[in-house]
Formats: structure tokens, C-alpha cells, sequence
């Protein structure tokens, strides 16, 4: 039967294709000789023809086809087919016209609902699959595993790592996840606001990453903005920002001074939100003789642990003294208690320990040992002491 009328239904599909705005005829194969048949059987199209549809919505997703196209495609060959469909030729009156129209349109949509599915699944899949590669890279960006592909793949997210890049990292007081709403929000803001895809966003161990190439520094404060606007500015969160470095071996480098930058300014209680990795050197150089820095530390504040009253108050304070350029007044307000608690503590710190704030070593071996006490997490209260 399909034979005797293929003759009447040729170039359908090329006009179909043409009113769907060039949209490939080939999608449309045997639909409508399908429907040429469902207009003489009123029956609709049965598991394997829906399987064609459902395999054609899957190929027009992998071949890039927008899915409103192949359903006009689908819809533009219905109607066109429709006057020269059998079972509407052969009608011989207004009842078997309905007939035929009401299960050619059955099939037609139960037709489309298929494409959209196997489109919607291939969909599905291409995305799952590009979070998979897109994770992978990531992991190995950061981790800097797989070096010697690294650059080739990086090409498809957008990275160019033969030059410097810097990567800032952003801790908060809840993890920040792959996927989740402060990523999505924060990368899709970012890219619309830039409009370039040189740049990454991205998720590592529970804190949000950003990737910029290093001649596109400034991009870190709009990055600064942007979590502003996702997490709040009144919420605990901090930014830390390693040095510009070269190569794919570069970014994970990167990244692991921004990470240590932040992790040192969460342990010391540095005052702001953004902490650079240049800026911090100090602290590094300290920390490579972890030892000898618990020793002064032990030295130095161990005899503290007998003051009245703990050693808190007195570690407070020479905190704050040093923290306010050795200024007592400037101490004070920021203790909210009076100059002259301040200088007596000070002398309590004093004749306890041997060491004055006012010997510029004795204060530089306090200064150093307090910063020790905070970098290495050391029991800082009598009642912590084991």
C-alpha cells in the first residue's frame, strides 16, 4: 500500500524542509508514508515507528539541530502531506474526513512527543558527559595531574595555559559545591558581565575557584563582586589570591598559594576579605621551620600560663598591641578597655617572660611567637594546655 502512493507524497520533505527554514529533509525518512498509512487504518504508529522518531530527536540533538526546528520540520510535513493523504483523498464524506484527521493528528503528536524525548535524552546525556570531562579536567588542573595533556584539552573549556594565569579561591562558612547556586550564580554572572570565556569557575574541596588569565588581573575584583552579590556581605567568607605562574603546571601552583592564603588568614584573624599570597610571605618563611617556631613559642609565652587570672587576656593584648602598630591608645580601643590596662598588662607580659614591648628584638621575639601560637593552632588558654 505504501508503494502505490509514494508516488503522490514525493518532495514532501523537501518542502517541509524549506518551510522549517532549512531544517534537513533527511530527518523526516518514512514519516510520511507513516501517516499516508495511519490516514487509511485510523491505528497510530505503533513502539518501532516511535523508535525512529525517538532515534531521530537523538540525532538532530548530536547534530546540533535546534529542537523547535525538527518539530516544525515534523508539523510543516503533516499539513503538506495532509490533502494528499489516502485516507483524506478516499473520504466520501465529512465523517470519514474527521476520522482520518483525528488519527493523523493522533500520530503526529504522539510522532513529535517522541523526537522531543530523544532529543531531550540526548540532551541529557551531552550535558551529563561534558560535567564529566569538564570535572575531570578540573580535578586535574588543580591537582596538577596529567600535565602533558593538559593544555590541548583546556583549549575546550577556554583556558590558554602556555601563558601566566591567577587563581583566587573563596572560603565560606558553608562548603561550596559543584553545581550548586552560589557556583552557577556566580559563574553565570560573571561570564555575562565579561563576556569572554578565558575565564573558569569552578568548585575544589569545598571552596569556589576562579581562573584568569594573568593579563586579566582586574577580573579578580569583579569576582570579589560577584560572590558579594551571591553569598552577602555580611556573611563569613574570604577570598585568597595566589601569585601569577606559567605553564599548565602554573594554575595548580597558583592555587595552592591562593589556598594557603586564605587558610593563614582564617588562622591568624587577618582583618579584610581578600588576602594575596605575595602578601604573605612572611608567614611562609616562618612556617618552613615549624620546630624551632613551636620551640619559641614555648620559650617565649610558656611562663604566660601562670598570670592570674589565664593567659588570654595578656595574649589579647599583645595581639592587639602589635596588630595596631605598637600604638597603647590605639590598643585600647580596639580591646574597648583602658590605656592604662593596656600598659599594665604589657608590664605583666614583662616580668612574667622577660621580654618588653619596648626592646625592638625582645618585641620582634613576641611579636614572632604570638603570630607562631596562632600559625601552628597551639593551645592558647591554661585549660587547653594538655
Amino acid at each position: 500500500m505504501r508503494d502505490d502512493r509514494s508516488d503522490l507524497l514525493t518532495g514532501i520533505a523537501e518542502r517541509a524542509s524549506r518551510d522549517a527554514h532549512g531544517v534537513p529533509a533527511d530527518l523526516i525518512g518514512e514519516y510520511v508514508a507513516d501517516l499516508d498509512e495511519v490516514s487509511v487504518t485510523g491505528e497510530s504508529f505503533g513502539a518501532d515507528r516511535l523508535r525512529v522518531r525517538h532515534d531521530v530527536g537523538s540525532r538532530a540533538a548530536e547534530r546540533g539541530i535546534p529542537l523547535r526546528g525538527v518539530i516544525d520540520l515534523h508539523l510543516s510535513a503533516t499539513w503538506l502531506a495532509w490533502p494528499l493523504l489516502t485516507g483524506v483523498r478516499g473520504a466520501g464524506d465529512a465523517d470519514a474526513v474527521r476520522a482520518a484527521g483525528e488519527a493523523v493528528l493522533r500520530a503526529a503528536d504522539a510522532a513529535v512527543m517522541a523526537v522531543t524525548e530523544g532529543y531531550e535524552k540526548a540532551q541529557r546525556w551531552s550535558v551529563r558527559q561534558e560535567e564529566s570531562f569538564r570535572r575531570e579536567f578540573v580535578d586535574d588542573l588543580l591537582d596538577g595531574r596529567n600535565l602533558g595533556r593538559l593544555a590541548e584539552r583546556a583549549e575546550r573549556f577556554g583556558l590558554r595555559l602556555a601563558g601566566s594565569n591567577v587563581v583566587a579561591v573563596v572560603r565560606a562558612a558553608e562548603p561550596v559545591v559543584d553545581g550548586g547556586e552560589v557556583a552557577r550564580a556566580v559563574e553565570a554572572s560573571l561570564h555575562l558581565r565579561l563576556d569572554s570565556r578565558d575565564v573558569l569557575v569552578t568548585t575544589k574541596s569545598d571552596l569556589l575557584v576562579c581562573v584568569v588569565p594573568g593579563t586579566m588581573v582586574a577580573v579578580i575584583d569583579e569576582f570579589v563582586r560577584q560572590v558579594t552579590g551571591a553569598l552577602g556581605a555580611g556573611a563569613a567568607w574570604s577570598v585568597g589570591v595566589g601569585r601569577a605562574q606559567s605553564g599548565p603546571g602554573g594554575v595548580v601552583r597558583s592555587f595552592e598559594q591562593a589556598r594557603y592564603a586564605v587558610d593563614i588568614a582564617g588562622r591568624l584573624g587577618l582583618p579584610g576579605r581578600q588576602h594575596r599570597a605575595e602578601d604573605l610571605l612572611v608567614y611562609q618563611v616562618l612556617l618552613r621551620d615549624s620546630a624551632a617556631l613551636a620551640d619559641l613559642v614555648s620559650v617565649v609565652l610558656e611562663p604566660l600560663r601562670g598570670a592570674r587570672g589565664g593567659e588570654r587576656p595578656l595574649l589579647d593584648t599583645l595581639s592587639a598591641y602589635f596588630a595596631c602598630g605598637q600604638v597603647a591608645t590605639a590598643c585600647a580601643r580596639e580591646l574597648h578597655v583602658g590605656v592604662r590596662t593596656v600598659t599594665y598588662r604589657l608590664q605583666r607580659v614583662k616580668e612574667l617572660t622577660g621580654y618588653s614591648v619596648d626592646d625592638p628584638s625582645q618585641a620582634l621575639s613576641l611579636h614572632v611567637a604570638v603570630l607562631g601560637a596562632k600559625l601552628l593552632g597551639l593551645p592558647a588558654d591554661a585549660e587547653q594546655a594538655p
